[in-house]
């Protein structure tokens, strides 16, 4: 376990030594990761860091507004809305690394861009040690690692949490009085439901797997899972009314993990099962049927892609 005493200093300390008297943006996505790293960036920085959120059309239900909620503390804030420069990258794409390097591209141009408006030098970022490990053993292209593109337009990427679990991230949050909401959220993707939409990246596809997950998360909450959501796997039969459809087959997902590293799938109780499936097919008139998926890591991944 991280010593959060020794750690915070050390890292507003190492990050005001790299970034020097230079301005700097920080990638905000209002998760653990990012808040943790932003927090200490902005200790070390102050008023020459500028948060920049970018929605991306990938994110979560009411993320947004949310991330509008959490941060209008800082008064640099930026919200950058990108929807349609990402999902028109995406579109045709179906190899999961391809879509990975595709986001992780798309995040820095648009970062880059902010960037320069805020007259910043430098990128830091809520890269934590599991994106970095399985980044670098071929396991999956992490947007913020494996998928950045060869050339960025920083003189330096900062990366305070670089060698945290996500648990030890936590800890660090709840040194830095961070709220719970923030502290204790549930881990997501950074390249959102890209990852939980097997196949090509569509507008349809995402706001199944969009309303499907918000369900998981409200009908799960009881059960404290390290991770629930959901992903669209592709197509089955099925019927609805009187008619027959061929609509989304959706699974639903929910491990306990302590860093991510490892997972075991959980087990729910079947009338929680039964409300999940009913909420999801219920609110989209294109989803045939609802799977749950029983597979710990390994030898799955968490995620999808």
């Amino acid at each position: 376990m991280v010593d959060t005493d020794t750690f915070v200093p050390e890292a507003v300390t190492e990050i005001g030594d790299e970034i020097g008297d230079a301005n700097a943006v920080i990638a905000l996505s209002g998760g653990v990761d990012s808040s943790v790293a932003a927090a200490l960036a902005y200790e070390a920085i102050g008023d020459r860091l500028t948060p920049v959120y970018v929605d991306t059309g990938l994110m979560r239900k009411g993320e947004t507004d949310q991330i509008r909620e959490t941060f209008d503390y800082m008064e640099s804030l930026r919200i950058v809305d990108a929807k349609d420069r990402f999902l028109e990258a995406l579109a045709g794409v179906t190899d999961p690394e391809e879509k990975r390097k595709i986001i992780g591209e798309q995040f820095i141009r648009e970062f880059e861009r902010e960037a320069k408006d805020a007259d910043a030098d430098y990128l830091v970022q809520g890269t934590i040690y599991p994106d970095r490990i399985e980044s670098e053993g071929g396991i999956k292209s992490h947007h913020n690692v494996g998928g950045l593109p060869d050339v960025v337009d920083f003189d330096g990427i900062v990366e305070p949490v670089r060698d945290l679990y996500k648990d030890e991230v936590r800890e660090v949050a709840r040194a830095l009085d961070l709220d719970e909401l923030v502290a204790e959220r549930m881990p997501f993707p950074g390249p959102g439901l890209a990852v939980r939409v097997i196949g090509e990246v569509t507008d349809e596809k995402l706001e199944v797997a969009r309303e499907a997950c918000h369900v998981v998360e409200d009908e799960l909450e009881e059960y404290e899972p390290w991770q629930a959501l959901a992903a669209v796997i592709g197509k089955a039969t099925g019927v609805k009314g009187d008619n027959r459809v061929h609509g989304w087959v959706v699974s639903v997902r929910s491990v306990d993990s302590r860093d991510g590293m490892t997972a075991r799938a959980q087990e729910i109780d079947w009338e929680a099962l039964q409300r999940i499936q009913s909420r999801i097919t219920g609110a989209n008139d294109n989803v045939a049927r609802v799977v749950y998926d029983v597979t710990h890591k390994p030898p799955a991944t968490i995620e999808y892609e």
